[in-house]
């Protein structure tokens, strides 16, 4: 889908279809006022037999009408007041859904005028264009009959000229976001068969031949060995996959800038290994690499944008399997750090990768580490598929996270790592237990990553109900958390 950004009179415009908002009480703004004078008063008459009452999102599809090159008008509601962002998303998903389902090759949306909660023009052509490219989303490699092509090639957005500037970098943004939602959600969505450790590898070491500013560096069994690495391989001595440890450096700042870094979870199917895994529902265990599959992301939107910071981006990927060489509950390992901690549940396994990844981090003297992981179904107990989960040691980047999250409309929740819950993760045998009981999951969890960020400043986000729609016809990858990494990384860029 091409999408562009305009100045112009949209009553003026051939197009196969304008989108023109209509206020509730039957209002019409500046441009359906201009639209209801080329047509020779037909909006007027449309509002006055009560076609559309102009509620958020109410659609009305009018063909043919006289003094306008449009081949059709639709009538999209937009209520009284300022929209929020669930609104708008909510509007301008209702609109791709009608346009989708006609004939034209082209649509002209004339939304310019709509007034949204906290959001300029820049802001508003972000939230349009991201909800629009969600929506033509498709993942249909393994179908043997692959979906009707779609006749809609281009959507224009039309805006004032004093606007243009503000709405072209929202477009340019949107655009590099977009990619990386996609990106993330191929990856999440490919079955587990395919997508191992050592594809994601391949992944990356593609995205390093085609970015001369991009440095690749896989870490194999061997080296996690050599580095002391205990923790993460004793998570992928069950599989048959090796393990692999993908460190990328993305150069666009200068020399001397200390890096950000990402570091994304990566188990490409977590079966839970001995401490198995119900068998409903574990398909969808192979979306248990969202977080490095949601770095991957990011990286393709910054590569896109070229911003100016230096970035590195570690992806923790394994494969969590049962079999006689797994690990076991009770098993002691040594992790990079040279903390000991004892397994008592080989499906808390997300945060055994994260920990020596986290160490490995330090090397590399981050302004911030964000780590990102698919980590606890506790977090989808507390905050639902809403919202994702965040904790840290630094409050600065923990509000910068929670302000990004609210500018890209993909938000996060500060949850406490106080001193207490961390007593839950004593063990009598070892420096710590890697659960602390049935009590805080999520919050002990990232107690647990906290043991290992003492030396940077640090945020961990559970993306466990947020990276994935759960269940049915419509499950699948989100692309969450993209969209607020990318704005984290935008606002330290300064762009």
């Amino acid at each position: 889908m091409e999408f562009l950004v305009k100045s112009t009179r949209a009553e003026t415009l051939k197009t196969a279809t304008l989108v023109v908002a209509i206020g509730e009480g039957r209002k019409l703004g500046d441009t359906a006022k201009a639209v209801d004078l080329a047509s020779n008063g037909a909006l007027s008459a449309v509002l006055k037999r009560g076609d559309i009452a102009g509620k958020p999102g109410q659609t009305l599809l009018l063909h043919s009408l006289p003094g306008l090159k449009a081949e059709r008008v639709l009538l999209v509601g937009c209520g009284k007041g300022d929209l929020s962002d669930r609104q708008l998303r909510k509007l301008v998903a209702s609109v791709h859904g009608v346009l989708k389902g006609l004939g034209g090759s082209d649509a002209l949306l004339a939304l310019g005028e709509l007034k949204v909660k906290g959001r300029d023009t820049y802001g508003k052509t972000r939230l349009i264009v991201e909800t629009l490219a969600d929506g033509t989303y498709l993942f249909e490699q393994f179908k043997s009959q692959k979906a009707d092509p779609r006749a809609l090639k281009k959507i224009t957005l039309v805006v004032d000229k004093a606007e243009l500037a503000d709405a072209e970098r929202g477009l340019q943004h949107a655009r590099a976001i977009a990619s990386g939602v996609a990106f993330t959600k191929d990856l999440g969505n490919l079955p587990p068969n395919l997508c191992h450790p050592s594809y994601l590898a391949e992944e990356a070491k593609a995205l390093g031949k085609a970015h001369k500013n991009l440095k690749v560096e896989i870490l194999d069994e061997k080296k996690l060995k050599e580095l002391g690495a205990g923790a993460f391989l004793a998570v992928a001595q069950g599989s048959e996959q090796p393990p692999r440890m993908i460190v990328m450096h993305y150069q666009g700042g200068k020399k001397d800038d200390k890096p950000f870094a990402l570091v994304g979870k990566g188990i490409t199917f977590d079966t839970g290994g001995i401490s198995i895994k119900p068998a409903a529902g574990m398909d969808e265990m192979k979306y248990d690499m969202c977080g490095a599959a949601s770095v991957f992301g990011t990286l393709k939107a910054v590569l896109e944008l070229q911003l100016p910071i230096n970035l590195v981006c570690l992806l923790a990927c394994a494969e969590n399997m049962p079999s006689g060489r797994a690990t076991r509950p009770g098993d002691i390992v040594t992790t990079m750090s040279g903390q000991t901690v004892e397994i008592l549940n080989t499906d808390a396994e997300g945060r055994l990768v994260l920990c020596d990844t986290l160490t490995y981090a330090e090397r590399f003297k981050p302004q911030a580490v964000i780590d990102i992981a698919t980590l606890t179904g506790a977090c989808i107990v507390a905050l639902g598929s809403n919202v994702s989960g965040l904790m840290g040691n630094n409050d600065a980047l923990v509000k910068q996270i929670l302000k990004a999250g609210e500018s890209a409309d993909d938000r996060a929740w500060q949850l406490p790592l106080y001193d207490e819950y961390q007593e839950q993760l004593d063990s009598p045998f070892a420096d710590i237990a890697n659960i602390g009981g049935p009590k805080a999951g999520t919050i002990t969890a990232g107690c647990f990553l906290s043991r290992f960020a003492k030396n940077f400043h640090w945020a961990h986000l559970d993306i466990a109900g947020t990276a994935w729609i759960s269940g049915g016809k419509d499950k699948g990858g989100t692309g969450r958390p993209v969209p607020m990494l990318t704005q984290y990384l935008l606002d330290r860029a300064k762009v």
